[in-house]
């Protein structure tokens, strides 16, 4: 391990008291702290936040963009082929990680007018056109990106309510369990919340997770 190269992150997920400046070293050398690190294509910071992933996500889907942009801006193609295009292409690199997000109001909106900006230049629209986002949607075939999100998270839910106890935990699986239970000083928007709104939003309950089929 590197003694120059080291960093560290501190994740505070209760309203404990901690000691105040105690510095973290290997051996005589002082590692410093770091407010967010990438992992796995992800964006980790403390405290249950995920303002800077969303962020970087938004990026990334950008950058997608930018490399399919001669498909998706061909006045030549039609516009449900450009949008099962940016479906399989770009919008897989924005929904990356998305299934273990506790999302707020804000990030969704924040996500939703980046796609719809997309959207209408793939259509060659702005928005002086004053057409509805949902005839833009209908166009190109495209269901909207908060829908597609709770879909993975209930897909995914249910994949960890039917996995079996003597299976080791995986660090995704982890962040799903530690986000269903309320602690002391959790952020007020947590993933178990963001469930239970899915489910009462279809009507579904906890139980049909364990059926594989629904």
């Amino acid at each position: 391990m590197s003694k120059t190269k080291t960093e560290y992150l501190e994740c505070k997920f209760s309203a404990e008291p901690r000691e105040v400046g105690v510095d973290v070293r290997l051996e005589s050398q002082v590692i410093p702290s770091r407010g967010s690190f990438k992992y796995l294509r992800s964006v980790i910071q403390g405290g249950w936040v995920i303002d800077e992933d969303v962020t970087y996500r938004i990026g990334v889907r950008w950058m997608k963009w930018r490399l399919a942009s001669g498909v998706l801006c061909d006045k030549r193609v039609p516009p449900i082929l450009k949008g099962r295009f940016y479906k399989a292409v770009v919008r897989p690199a924005m929904m990356y990680g998305t299934k273990c997000w506790h999302v707020k109001n804000s990030h969704i909106q924040k996500m939703k007018v980046e796609e719809m900006r997309m959207l209408r230049w793939m259509c060659g629209h702005t928005r002086m056109d004053k057409i509805r986002s949902d005839d833009i949607r209908e166009k190109v075939g495209v269901a909207p990106i908060d829908d597609k999100m709770r879909e993975r998270r209930l897909r995914w839910f249910g994949h960890v309510q039917r996995r079996s106890p003597d299976v080791p935990v995986r660090r995704c699986e982890w962040l799903v369990v530690e986000g269903m239970r309320r602690g002391k000083g959790r952020p007020k928007k947590y993933w178990g919340e963001v469930i239970r709104q899915d489910m009462a939003r279809l009507q579904i309950s906890e139980d049909m997770a364990l059926d594989k089929k629904l």
